[in-house]
């Protein structure tokens, strides 16, 4: 059983650091590095990159709407072509480190509220794919929702997410929110497991909803974050060892 565990990372700006990227780091085998739009600035996105390599981490683009002041999960009124050059001008930018450190582009994960337009909007669903298409790696999303369904549609690779530390909806929805709570590392790796092992995930209201995951996503931003992104290698490497 092979599942990834990734992390959004990078997302430190100027002077204000966000996330212990270090500790993490060690415990995960995705790297999705902000880009500048939400957060991060050239010096990060360059030191993330070069930690990440001494790692072993594979590297992609955290891309995001164009809102650094409130760290990208606002959502906007954006059309499908403006919001695909928007995709790829943060693309650019990574692989440009990337390319300094003797490194590939890995991946794409959108992030904050464009995770969630994509998972229902068309065209910011095409816009997403539309960047993907042009540098040919996989997307990271919620599996079910229109985000999958449409790039099932123009045979692009898809890496269905599942997130161990953030509450999903009686519908399945990602529950969003402007700061993330610490989560106890014993709850977020038995969700993981429940995730990979079972395919089942509870909702907020109790529900078990079936769900996939081929990635495992923690997040750097809460409080606990390294000790939760251990628990749930530690989960994952017992599941994988039965």
């Amino acid at each position: 059983m092979s599942v990834d565990i990734n992390c959004d990372m990078g997302e430190s700006f100027g002077l204000y650091k966000m996330g212990d990227d270090e500790g993490i780091m060690p415990f995960i085998t995705q790297a999705n590095v902000a880009c500048g739009f939400h957060g991060s600035d050239p010096n990060h996105m360059r030191a993330t990159v070069e930690l990440a390599k001494r790692h072993d981490v594979r590297v992609g683009a955290h891309v995001s709407l164009p809102d650094l002041p409130g760290f990208g999960r606002r959502e906007m009124k954006i059309e499908r072509d403006e919001m695909a050059n928007i995709i790829i001008y943060q693309i650019g930018a990574l692989n440009g480190f990337l390319r300094v450190a003797g490194m590939e582009l890995s991946h794409i994960k959108p992030h904050g509220a464009l995770y969630g337009m994509a998972a229902r909007e068309r065209h910011i669903a095409d816009a997403v794919a539309d960047a993907a298409q042009a540098f040919g790696v996989p997307i990271l999303g919620l599996a079910g929702t229109l985000h999958e369904e449409v790039f099932g549609e123009r045979g692009l690779e898809f890496q269905a997410e599942f997130f161990a530390d953030l509450d999903y909806a009686d519908d399945g929805r990602l529950i969003i929110t402007r700061e993330h709570e610490a989560v106890e590392p014993s709850v977020a790796a038995e969700r993981a497991i429940n995730a990979v092992r079972d395919g089942v995930n509870v909702t907020v209201g109790g529900k078990r909803l079936p769900v996939r995951a081929e990635t495992i996503c923690v997040h750097s931003d809460t409080p606990n974050a390294v000790a939760i992104a251990k628990a749930v290698r530690d989960a994952l490497s017992t599941l994988k060892a039965a």
